[in-house]
């Protein structure tokens, strides 16, 4: 079954036609990348109109979709929806103001659903991943582990952040990853900073180095975060590193199918709020693949319920102002019965 039917077969009975123009969901649903292109989903149909730049792409890669060569979009969207007698279309909630009005302009007797639940729709079917798509995060994790590797060998006082940086950047892109998906790579002081950036710092001895980055290669990512010591750690350093591992593997192990998302992330955030408390301020964790950030998440009062085939991470945190701070991150699959790691790299404490 094509990802077009099984969005189609997951609508109720009073859908009438949808419009797909984001780039991730088109790519999900049509399996090509391009920066432009209009799906229109109906009932037992689905059309595809793509430009000049893009339609010999098309024609050879998508399927279960009519392709259409785009002359005048809206007026030709108009024309599939008046065919098909479409009275409501929905959208995404990511369409923006001039793609809303362009389409009123020319649309006739048709009402836009602004408020539809098609966001909710497809992100509910991406959030279960195929064996497919598992097999590719895993590629791009591969990727990910031998960055780690490299960059435990390359890291050294005397660099800097940005430096360090692009190192893993390229270091990444010649293993073969497409480009990174992210890449933060803070030390000292600035690992306090949970999205910190790399900066001209010079790193030094007894900085704690968080690097926060994944490989992207065919479409999908990974994410994984890794905090290492350049040269020694104090007590405090080491404290604080093993309570965050410690509610790292205690929130792994919580992780099965039917469980509350937000149980997990409480679980988690008891533990370091009861040594730490207010220094894990972000939520344990989030879905990944063709984003770094999908639904469903652990978060603070989540309602999300874990399912087999959802791929998520789990990344507490503490940070401590003006001092450091860590966070340790690995990307796993919810099986049947529990999960899989799909970060292979080593989560001790390691002194460079």
């Amino acid at each position: 079954m094509s990802r077009i039917e099984k969005l189609i077969n997951s609508m109720p009975a009073d859908f009438e036609a949808a419009i797909v123009t984001s780039f991730v969901n088109r790519f999900y649903l049509l399996g090509m990348r391009s920066s432009a292109g209009t799906l229109i989903v109906l009932k037992d149909k689905a059309y595809f109109i793509i430009d000049f730049r893009y339609i010999e792409l098309a024609q050879k890669t998508v399927k279960g979709a009519e392709i259409i060569l785009q002359g005048k979009l809206y007026d030709q969207v108009n024309e599939i929806l008046a065919k098909h007698g479409v009275k409501n279309v929905w959208v995404e909630r990511t369409m923006s103001l001039g793609e809303y009005n362009s389409l009123t302009k020319v649309l006739s007797g048709v009402n836009i659903c602004l408020e539809s639940p098609l966001t909710k729709y497809i992100d509910d079917i991406r959030a279960i991943k195929s064996l497919e798509e598992l097999e590719i995060i895993k590629t791009c994790q591969k990727f990910t582990d031998a960055g780690f590797a490299h960059m435990c060998e390359t890291l050294a006082a005397g660099r800097t952040e940005k430096e360090m940086a692009n190192e893993l950047d390229y270091f990444m892109r010649k293993e073969g990853a497409d480009e990174l998906a992210f890449n933060i790579l803070v030390s000292g002081k600035n690992s306090s900073l949970p999205h910190g950036v790399p900066s001209h710092k010079v790193i030094e001895k007894g900085d704690f180095i968080t690097m926060d980055f994944g490989a992207r290669y065919g479409g999908y990512c990974t994410d994984m975060t890794r905090t290492v010591a350049i040269g020694y750690a104090t007590d405090e350093m080491k404290d604080v590193y093993q309570t965050v591992l410690d509610a790292h593997l205690l929130a792994m192990n919580m992780i099965k199918p039917g469980v509350n998302c937000g149980d997990v992330d409480k679980a988690a955030r008891d533990l370091i709020d009861a040594k730490y408390p207010g220094r894990f301020g972000h939520g344990l964790g989030h879905a990944v693949g063709i984003e770094v950030h999908e639904a469903a998440r652990f978060g603070v009062g989540s309602q999300d319920i874990l399912k087999e085939g959802m791929v998520m991470t789990v990344e507490p945190g503490i940070y401590l102002p003006e001092k450091f701070g860590v966070r340790i991150e690995d990307t796993v699959y919810v099986t049947a019965t529990g999960f899989e790691s799909v970060a292979k790299s080593p989560k001790n404490l390691i002194i460079l």
